[in-house]
């Protein structure tokens, strides 16, 4: 008996899959736990297991077979699990298919090595160390890029990989409106008495901050039983598997709030991840439907919960019996606004929300200059500073807290900025609609009765895995396109009650 292609389909997909979840591995470890001499080699297994990936997903047995399934879901209502399978499977095998196995393996070895070099030269603020592993990757992606001429833009591409279906236009049109209302709101509150953080940054032992900020998560829902947490210079999400899933984060002992949004932050990517449909398991849909809802999920939970004040009703108790010296006479309003405080800082990961989309404005105009050759590698320190006193009115003192305090980059990652802001706007306008569907939303939170809202993610956001792109699935949710108008409100009236 002849086999049903959609099977055949799911099986071959399910070797890639599972191809992929190994590189992830080999990723997380590399960032986690590898020793230092490990970078080379591990490159070249990487690029090894990123080369025979790409060979399956464009091979004549595959493509044959996708044209066959092509023909089977004709018909098929357009949010079926099959007709989607199809439909995501034929976009990336087109993707791929631009794309000569060389250029991977040759991309795989470059990013490897090149987050190895990048972390050597965080610890010593040396961008010069640094500099010619970056320079080789980023001619890599604009030789990617080249590879799906003719295109609008240059950055399309790139964009495209990690945001499908959306445009550098597109992206550009939306930071237009969000950094002339954000600038306008930053400088109204500029003029307003400054709120006081500065208990936040006094000792707080590393073992108690990993203590707090692991038992939030698990109230937040991370079965640990499917994941883990683990340290890491730069905190990340990794997904091995359906039921492998791995956040790091970084601890500052003085400086409270790194370690503790960052992990909520990690919590929401890891939930996310925790929430597809068991029927997508092993296939291309069983993954973020972008990074830009990726990103709306995480930051959700980071800032329109993590930093709401519903929350530490619940929770600030418990942080002052847990560091009793540095708060016990820290009123829960003073903490509430203290964690709020707006600031133009130095450091994307530790930003408020007024003016964190600022810092992604700035990469990714230094980004579309590289990819169009008006800049090059070694003029982006200097201009990383030139950009942050022109955006933020604050210029570092050195690169570690300039151009090297993101991964990003030395991981290959030219696109991917973009999306972090993209994902406040999503969550914004996710969380009106889920307070329409939840009215008592807020007293669920200030009882750390978080069940209600990972019920309504999981039903309308996580369960679909990458079915519908971006714009689709948000516009199924909420009624309309990515608008930046409800995150605009949501930080005029958080912030205009906060500096009263």
């Amino acid at each position: 008996m002849n086999e049903n292609p959609l099977d055949r389909l799911k099986a071959l997909l399910g070797e890639v899959y599972d191809l992929n979840a190994t590189l992830s591995l080999l990723g997380w470890d590399q960032l986690t736990y590898m020793p230092g001499g490990g970078a080379e080699e591990r490159g070249s297994a990487m690029a090894t297991i990123s080369r025979i990936m790409h060979l399956k997903l464009t091979s004549d047995e595959l493509l044959k077979c996708l044209e066959e399934c092509e023909k089977q879901t004709t018909g098929l209502p357009d949010d079926s699990d099959d007709y989607c399978l199809v439909k995501v499977t034929r976009r990336e095998v087109t993707r791929r298919t631009r794309i000569p196995s060389k250029w991977v393996t040759e991309f795989a070895e470059a990013t490897a090595i090149g987050q190895d070099k990048w972390e050597r030269a965080k610890s010593t603020s040396d961008f010069p160390c640094f500099q010619p592993y970056l320079e080789k990757i980023i001619e890599l992606r604009r030789e990617y890029a080249s590879f799906f001429q003719p295109y609008d833009h240059i950055y399309d591409p790139l964009l495209d990989e990690f945001e499908p279906g959306l445009k550098t236009r597109d992206v550009q049109k939306i930071f237009e409106v969000l950094r002339e209302d954000q600038v306008s709101l930053i400088r109204e509150l500029s003029e307003k008495p400054q709120v006081d953080s500065s208990f936040l940054y006094q000792y707080f032992p590393e073992n108690a901050q990993w203590e707090f900020g692991s038992g939030v998560v698990s109230s937040m829902g991370f079965d640990w039983n499917r994941g883990r947490e683990d340290s890491s210079a730069h905190p990340f999400t990794t997904t091995i598997g359906m039921d492998d899933v791995r956040i790091t984060t970084r601890v500052l002992p003085e400086n409270l709030s790194s370690a503790l949004f960052s992990t909520i932050h990690e919590g929401g990517h890891a939930l996310y991840e925790l929430g597809f449909s068991r029927k997508l398991k092993r296939t291309p849909l069983a993954t973020g439907a972008s990074m830009a809802v990726h990103e709306s999920q995480s930051r959700l939970w980071e800032n329109l919960v993590g930093r709401s004040r519903s929350f530490w009703v619940h929770y600030y108790p418990k942080l002052q019996l847990l560091f009793p010296a540095q708060l016990a006479n820290v009123p829960l309003d003073i903490f509430y606004k203290g964690i709020n405080r707006v600031e133009p800082s130095l450091i994307r990961t530790e930003s408020d929300e007024a003016t964190y989309n600022l810092h992604i404005m700035l990469r990714l105009e230094l980004e579309i200059a590289l990819m169009e050759r008006k800049i090059e590698v070694r003029d982006l320190p200097g201009l990383w500073k030139e950009r942050m006193n022109e955006f933020l009115g604050v210029i570092p003192k050195d690169d570690v807290h300039g151009v090297l305090q993101d991964i990003h980059w030395a991981g290959g990652m030219v696109g991917y900025f973009p999306t972090y802001a993209l994902g406040n706007v999503i969550s914004a306008q996710l969380w009106e609609c889920i307070q329409k569907n939840i009215p008592d939303l807020d007293d669920h939170i200030s009882q750390g009765r978080f069940e209600p809202l990972l019920d309504w993610l999981r039903v309308n956001i996580h369960t679909h895995g990458a079915k519908f792109e971006t714009q689709e699935l948000v516009k199924r949710v909420t009624g309309t396109p990515i608008d930046p108008q409800p995150y605009l409100r949501y930080l005029r009236t958080k912030f205009t009650e906060i500096y009263s």
